[in-house]
């Protein structure tokens, strides 16, 4: 473990508290981040980051080995060298992507006057700013299949998002299409597999549409957001793709001049006061044990 000790200290080194949302403040005494800090990001405590650093610790899970790569913005090629120093297989190229990219984070990071998060291409929630929690509630509270939204769509039957009839039944069968492409793109994705299998059991409606064998892609819709600190918010819902990655980064917007436009302008001083979330935009829980999540 001596060469994951070094380099998790190094990479730890090089990113400044700013970069991940953090204030700097005075008298620091490390140019990068505190192991508090990265203990914070990474969701562990900072004893272990301590007994990692100095070789203490052995066998990290990936899941750990994934969440200390995102917070410190390792690009794939460092992300898979943390692997292997800790004695792990990098993810496999048949499995769902989930690491952000540096360049995915830069975006996010710039992205402050509109909601935005970041999916997998399995739509894995996986990162999100202020204003996205804001409009939506913090979805750090969510665990496992909780984040996926085809369950809450098919299952759960959650209302906090709704649509025209005809766009819902688009957004459903889009869903459901995307999803398909997905098996066909990752057939090692184990947690894939899980979540269609407890979708098809748990929904009939599901189980329908999947037997379509549709393939589609969730790229836009508009909806309506319900239960913000300004009311309810229609928004339009456009979907980009980052190229090399497979991650898909979720934006919604109002027109100019719009009533639903001065609401999300209202919401980025009376909802991101309300959350006191300061790091929302740099910490968000691993990804959900089922594998998918989707906006909706």
């Amino acid at each position: 473990m001596d060469e994951f000790a070094q380099v998790l200290r190094a990479w730890r080194d090089r990113v400044r508290p700013d970069d991940v949302g953090l204030p700097a403040g005075a008298g620091r005494r490390t140019p990068g981040l505190r192991r508090e800090e990265l203990a914070l990001l990474a969701g562990v405590s900072v004893d272990y980051i301590v007994r990692l650093e100095q070789g203490r610790a052995t066998h990290p899970s990936t899941q750990l080995l994934g969440a200390l790569a995102r917070a410190l913005r390792l690009d794939e090629r460092e992300r898979d060298h943390l692997y292997r120093a800790a004695g792990a297989a990098p993810p496999s190229a048949g499995t769902v992507p989930v690491h952000i990219t540096p360049g995915v984070q830069r975006l996010l990071d710039r992205c402050t006057d509109t909601p935005v998060a970041v999916y997998s291409a399995t739509w894995d929630l996986l990162r999100w700013n202020e204003l996205w929690a804001a409009l939506h509630g913090d979805p750090s509270h969510r665990v496992g299949i909780e984040r996926n939204v085809a369950w809450r769509t098919f299952v759960e039957q959650d209302d906090h998002v709704t649509h025209t009839p005809v766009d819902q039944e688009a957004f459903a069968a889009d869903l459901v299409g995307d999803l398909r492409a997905a098996v066909g793109r990752y057939p090692e994705d184990a947690g894939l597999r899980r979540l269609i299998a407890r979708l098809t059991e748990a929904s009939s409606d599901f189980a329908r549409r999947w037997s379509t064998a549709h393939v589609a892609e969730h790229r836009v819709s508009r909806k309506i957001v319900h239960g913000s600190a300004v009311g309810d918010v229609t928004v339009d819902c456009d979907v980009l793709t980052a190229p090399g990655s497979d991650l898909r980064l979720v934006l919604y917007s109002a027109a100019p001049g719009s009533e639903d436009a001065e609401k999300l302008r209202l919401l980025r001083v009376a909802g991101t006061q309300r959350l006191g979330i300061a790091d929302c935009a740099a910490v968000a829980s691993d990804p959900p044990s089922s594998g998918i999540t989707i906006a909706r």
